[in-house]
């Protein structure tokens, strides 16, 4: 694999070109997928602009509001790795709520949240209409893997040292989930675009070699 830096603005600029490229007849359903530590949730917002200005609806929608209850997530203790690489994210909600009514027929109809883990209790946000065309931008971590049907992924990769270095202490416990992702999933091999972010000021893209 051969590395590419890019500016931040640049990797906007490239990342809203590719989807500003694919066609208007049918929704467009890109997960931005990370680490927290990567902050795949700053990327997602920044591309919200940039793509409306190309004509393009957008709807934004994070994983993080889409967690099972904690009665479901801490069932086993708060701090198991594998509780939270399996079980913490409710990939039938996503799945049903937001990824099928953007399938080639569906509905359009889009619910961006429905569980805020903070306070354990469902968000009661209204459904909205997404147009054909528009553009789902879902930002989340461990997303890949799954089966959910995303038509572009964005994989955001930090380096086990890194990763470690930029996770809190009192997220450190979440770390072997992580490494159990890069071996099971193998993102840098299956996501659409790989975005190194060792450096968040200095990113680049992984390219196939020439």
């Amino acid at each position: 694999m051969r590395v590419r830096p890019v500016s931040p603005e640049l990797l906007v600029e490239e990342l809203c070109d590719r989807m500003a490229a694919t066609p208007r007849e049918r929704w467009l359903r890109v997960a931005v997928d990370g680490p927290p530590a990567a902050r795949p949730e700053d990327l997602a917002d920044a591309l919200v602009g940039p793509m409306r200005v190309r004509g393009r609806d957008v709807v934004r929608v994070s994983a993080r509001d889409f967690l099972r209850p904690a009665s479901l997530r801490y069932e086993f203790g708060r701090y198991d790795p594998d509780v939270y690489y399996n079980d913490w994210l409710d990939v039938g909600g996503l799945f049903r709520e937001v990824l099928v009514p953007l399938e080639p027929g569906g509905t359009g109809k889009v619910l961006p949240s429905l569980w805020n883990s903070v306070l354990d209790r469902a968000t009661r946000a209204q459904y909205m209409i997404v147009p054909v065309g528009g553009i789902l931008l879902l930002d989340g971590s461990l997303l890949l893997g799954r089966g959910l049907p995303f038509d572009l992924t964005v994989h955001l990769s930090l380096s086990a040292g890194a990763l470690a270095r930029r996770t809190g202490n009192d997220e450190a416990w979440t770390l072997p989930a992580y490494t159990r992702y890069q071996e099971q999933v193998q993102p840098l091999q299956n996501a659409d675009i790989v975005v190194k972010m060792d450096d968040p000021h200095h990113p680049a893209l992984l390219m196939e070699p020439k």
